[in-house]
């Protein structure tokens, strides 16, 4: 009679077959995958990007290396495919932030570099910018729209003094073109010697929720979330008119939507989730004391401004308010109207009712509004200015990651599962359960085994 004989251990196939030798002599701090996976691009503690390309058999073969920074590189973030040719931006400690430019005709390991690894000053950047002060940046983030009729690159940057600059690129084959968009501070500055997290990520949906849209938010808003040390804030833009020597042009400009709090430690990250065709968004943090919590971000609406859901109705501008704003003009009725629908949404309304298509209009930047904002560069808060939505935030899970601090946190690309990395080297998975709630559903380790000779 035949037996069934065990397969050997050595025949499995294991669980993860993504074994990557980097080549690094120093610690890797950042690593990024492109759009489709396929690219891999690894920063290290000594300066240098290693950029590796999967094959159709399933390995990975080192495509570049080169001298990025002066010193660790902090974050990588590839930009979408769809622009040509790749592009890859990184974040030295030194505090320059650079993009980096594939050339396809050239051979393997001269793709990134201009000239190859060999010489450090032949790595040339296709854009590099320092902060105009004497705080280097600390965060990045890189959002590409390309709507059919425009083409906009929008770069976020965030420096160790808490200031946040803000640029825009409208021709994505001029790297060297960008113009500032909007620049103030997040929180006040840290006192010297004081430890300091920040992290900048812009909305990765292409465009805001539908319950956002109704309560007033426009369809080409941009979003932001901010670590800002032991608190978070959300950022909306809204367009403004101004004027300049007569001329009148339209700019967007951020406002407060949203100050998460609650954290007993330092915010080390923080992910904005896509998929927001739920009708809410959803953000996660990692922080200090050892938990990753996740909020549910909404924008209520009032059910009485007289608008439907359809796409017309909420995507399409209303001309009478716009031509109503320019003429009042900024003129003290305006504030007055600011003033009051500030108030109302303030009390329960979350800014939502009174009118959310007029929001819709390009609103002029008169003096409330730059007092509100604290001067050019400051702080900004809410203040109820006609174009910014209030939005609400609700804590739904708070995840305990054995006391242990969390560094990391991220969505994959249709926001169902989280990812959580910390001091104890475990890349913890959560899944969101039917209530709304996130659970537990899987964990990596990396283990060590010690071969046994027969």
């Amino acid at each position: 009679m035949a037996t069934s004989i065990p397969p050997s251990p050595s025949d499995e196939k294991p669980s993860f077959d993504l074994n990557l030798q980097h080549g690094h002599k120093d610690l890797v701090q950042a690593v990024a995958f492109n759009t489709y996976g396929d690219r891999c691009a690894t920063g290290s503690v000594d300066g240098k990007i290693r950029v590796f390309n999967r094959h159709r058999d399933g390995t990975w073969r080192l495509c570049d290396t080169w001298n990025a920074h002066g010193g660790e590189v902090l974050e990588l973030q590839w930009l979408p495919a769809t622009i040509y040719p790749n592009l890859l931006a990184s974040l030295g400690i030194e505090g320059w932030f650079r993009l980096w430019a594939e050339d396809p005709s050239a051979a393997p390991g001269r793709r990134f570099s201009a000239g190859g690894s060999r010489a450090a000053s032949a790595s040339r950047p296709a854009f590099d910018t320092r902060s105009p002060g004497r705080f280097p940046y600390r965060s990045f983030s890189v959002r590409h729209v390309d709507d059919g009729a425009a083409r906009h690159t929008y770069l976020a940057l965030l420096a160790a003094d808490a200031r946040l600059f803000v640029l825009e690129n409208d021709q994505p084959e001029n790297l060297s073109e960008y113009s500032p968009v909007d620049d103030f501070t997040i929180c006040p500055r840290p006192a010297r010697g004081e430890e300091v997290s920040f992290r900048v990520r812009f909305d990765p949906n292409p465009e805001p929720c539908y319950t956002a849209l109704r309560a007033g938010v426009p369809s080409d808003a941009l979003g932001l979330v901010v670590a800002a040390m032991d608190t978070v804030k959300v950022y909306r833009s809204r367009d403004v008119v101004t004027t300049s020597y007569g001329v009148q042009s339209t700019k967007k400009e951020f406002y407060l939507a949203a100050e998460v709090s609650g954290h007993r430690g330092l915010v080390r990250d923080v992910a904005w989730a896509p998929g927001n065709i739920r009708g809410y968004d959803i953000i996660a943090t990692a922080c200090q004391d050892g938990y990753a919590r996740v909020f549910r971000l909404e924008t209520p609406y009032s059910e009485d401004d007289g608008k439907s859901w359809s796409a017309a109705a909420l995507l399409k501008p209303n001309t009478a308010s716009a031509g109503t704003a320019a003429t009042q003009g900024g003129g003290p009725k305006e504030s007055t109207a600011a003033t009051k629908d500030g108030s109302g949404s303030g009390s329960g309304s979350g800014g939502g009712s009174g009118g959310g298509a007029d929001r819709h209009a390009h609103h002029p930047s008169t003096l409330s509004a730059s007092l509100a904002k604290s001067g050019a560069s400051g702080e900004r808060h809410w203040a109820g200015q006609p174009g910014q939505v209030k939005h609400e935030y609700r804590e739904i899970s708070k995840l305990d990651s054995q006391r242990t601090p969390i560094w990391r946190v991220g969505f994959d690309d249709d926001g169902q599962i989280l990812g959580t990395t910390g001091d104890d080297g475990k890349l913890l998975c959560y899944r969101q359960t039917p209530d709304g709630s996130w659970a537990k559903s899987s964990e990596l380790a990396m283990m060590k085994t010690r071969m046994a000779a027969p």
